[in-house]
This record gives C-alpha cells, structure tokens and sequence, in this order.
C-alpha cells in the first residue's frame, strides 16, 4: 500500500524590522488565518524565484518595496488543498509608505508589547522566536 502524496503549496513571507526594531504585520482578509495578524506573503505564481514573490507580496499587502536577505527558515501549514510550505526570508524597507492593500485588511509595525496583545497567525510566534526574529522594542 503507498502513502498518498499531500500537493505542497510553495509560499514566501517576509520578515521585516524598522530601525526601531519594530516588526511589520499585516491582518489577513482571507482564509488562511482570516483576521489574524501575520507576516506579508502569500502564494509563489508560477514563473516566480522566491525573492520575486516575496517583493510581489510585500508590496502588494503593505506598499513596500524591499530588498529579500537570508532564508530565515521555513514551516508548513495545512491547506484545504494539501499543505501550505512556507519559506520566510529577512527583508528590508527601500522605500514606500506603509499602508494596506491586496488582501491585508490593516497594516502596522508592531512592538513586542502589541505583539504580545494581538490574535497571531497558528505558529508565527514560536517561528520568530526560534530564528531570532520577536520585535527587538
């Protein structure tokens, strides 16, 4: 009897500090984690190198541009459709203002005190923690 195999679905997130040492979170319009609070990304298109899509994806939920670093880590999350493999790389702001757009509701730049308040998306918390990435105010 073989396993079925479960379609991952490639995603990318960036992971973005201000000078402040304040982290940039955007609130979800949608499904997955529909009203909680997360990091900017979404869906690799097809065609697309994980920078490209994590550039698309900032700039469309926040109106950022950014320059993509360092793989930071990578998690997965279920899916109606198989599970969500999303791999966030470290990010920082070129130019833009902060605002929130495509299928963010609200954007802001969270301190660890509002962090601590906020309904985060399942396992974001322990991510940031594990790589080093918790707001540094």
């Amino acid at each position: 009897m073989t396993a079925e195999r479960v379609p991952l679905i490639r995603c990318v997130g960036g992971v973005v500090h201000d000078s402040n040492g304040r982290l940039l979170l955007v609130r979800r319009r949608n499904p997955p984690g529909e009203g909680r609070w997360s990091v900017p990304g979404g869906r690799v298109e097809p065609g697309e190198g994980d920078e490209q899509a994590v550039e698309r994806e900032i700039r469309e939920e926040t109106g950022l541009s950014v320059t993509v670093g360092a793989l930071l880590g990578n998690v997965t999350r279920p899916a109606a459709d198989g599970l969500y493999d999303i791999y966030d790389y470290a990010c920082q702001v070129r130019s833009g203002v902060l605002r929130a757009g495509d299928d963010a509701v609200d954007a802001q730049w969270a301190t660890a005190a509002i962090l601590a308040t906020l309904p985060l998306a399942e396992g974001l918390r322990e991510a940031l923690r594990a790589w080093g990435q918790l707001p540094r105010t």
